[in-house]
């Protein structure tokens, strides 16, 4: 008997541990179903498996079906904002409630060097460092922020300014709370212009000042006092007023020329020029007049350089400019070579190099800027206006050629100046 019953006992053992592990199967089959979003089959259902499971079966693969095409959906908007916002010039940026990015399209890549690489589902704080950005994700989160707001990129030692837009947008089919869009527009350029206008009349001023000063003094004096100033005083007067007033006309001229030169139509006129007979009439030129009688002054053109197309005027007024300088910043008795030579890709080479006192290193890159004077004092000690290098600086490149210097101190100074080549069908 007792073995009878320990068979019946043994054989139900058998039969629950089969169902057991028919069960279990049945469950990791679901499981690997939802995991990998695929039909949980009726095949994997466990054996003699009741309504239950067949309920737990159809109601696993509806989900599983509504999961999917609410994936779908949400992937095809997203590609069709991409398609809409990618040719953008605005950087545009979607994120969603955990600050993931969702979308960045490419003009996002002008503007953080990181987000060139692949940045979909990264963090949004790994990509753009800015607490102030984010400050500002917060409070469009919140309602709270206003409709443009300017924020601070600095990144590998490159600044970025962008004028910010941001609102949410509702997420498809997502529990974790809207999305958030952002456009940024790229201010960086205006920043800078606007760096530079608050400089240029902040120079203007400055410059225009010291003149008119020196001459409502000088004028108020003689107004007040002009019966009894001796004559000796009242044309020393006159003289300082003249010579405050000439620097006044050409500091105007200088603004005048620079202002054409930046203008949409600068009126750059081309014609063919012997390059070496306008240089030829320029030296000579300086040879006859008195600021040049204590230097020497070289003419070597490379007789290959023949004729190019240029604006003869605006030109001149380079040489012109470079060698005025160089008059006035070398002592007496120091040469001054022009020289012009072609270069193996046809472009011209033109260099003003004098054996002179040379310019610090710290100055160089500012030559060119409007107002920079290497000696402030001996500048305008000298009429200098401070505007000379920038007008040489705007000609060249409206001929589409470059300008830069080289000097080494107790050394001399040389300026460097390219035409580009000549065209097609022009000797």
């Amino acid at each position: 008997m007792f073995i009878v019953l320990s068979l019946g006992l043994a054989v139900a053992l058998a039969f629950a541990y089969s169902k057991i592990r028919s069960h279990r199967r049945a469950v990791l089959a679901l499981q690997q179903a939802i995991t990998r979003k695929q039909p949980f089959l009726s095949e994997e259902l466990p054996e003699s498996a009741g309504a239950a499971w067949e309920n737990l079966r159809v109601t696993t693969n509806d989900l599983i079906t509504e999961v999917a095409q609410l994936q779908q959906q949400r992937t095809g908007q997203l590609a069709q904002l991409e398609a809409t916002l990618g040719s953008l010039q605005e950087a545009v940026l979607i994120v969603d409630a955990s600050n993931y990015i969702l979308l960045a399209n490419k003009a996002l890549q002008a503007i953080s060097p990181r987000a060139a690489d692949h940045i979909i589902g990264h963090r949004l704080e790994l990509v753009l460092h800015s607490a102030d950005f984010l400050n500002y994700v917060e409070s469009v989160r919140a309602g709270k922020a206003t409709p443009q707001h300017e924020v601070e990129f600095v990144e590998s030692g490159r600044t970025t300014w962008l004028e910010v837009t941001g609102t949410t947008i509702q997420s498809p089919g997502s529990s974790k709370g809207p999305w958030t869009l952002f456009v940024l527009h790229d201010i960086t350029k205006q920043k800078k212009l606007e760096a530079v206008r608050k400089d240029f009349v902040a120079n203007v001023s400055h410059e225009l000042r010291t003149p008119l000063s020196v001459i409502k003094g000088y004028v108020e004096t003689l107004v007040d006092g002009h019966l009894d100033i001796p004559i000796d005083d009242r044309e020393r007067f006159l003289k300082t007023i003249q010579r405050h007033t000439e620097r006044l006309n050409s500091l105007l001229e200088d603004l005048l020329v620079l202002s054409r030169l930046e203008s949409i139509n600068p009126g750059l006129h081309r014609e063919s020029v012997d390059l070496q007979k306008l240089l030829t009439d320029i030296i000579d030129d300086y040879h006859g007049r008195p600021a040049a009688a204590a230097h020497t002054l070289d003419l070597d053109v490379d007789v290959a350089v023949g004729t190019t197309l240029i604006d003869p005027l605006k030109l001149t007024q380079v040489v012109e400019n470079l060698l005025d300088n160089a008059l006035k910043y070398t002592p007496k008795g120091s040469r001054i070579q022009l020289a012009a030579r072609l270069q193996t890709k046809g472009e011209i080479l033109i260099s003003l190099a004098d054996n002179g006192p040379g310019i610090p290193a710290e100055d160089v890159p500012h030559l060119f800027e409007r107002f920079y004077r290497v000696d402030k004092g001996r500048s305008r000690e000298k009429g200098g206006t401070g505007l000379g290098l920038s007008i040489v600086k705007h000609i060249v490149q409206l001929h589409g050629g470059r300008v830069w210097v080289e000097s080494t101190q107790g050394q001399g100074t040389t300026f460097f100046l390219t035409l580009p080549p000549r065209p097609n069908g022009h000797a």
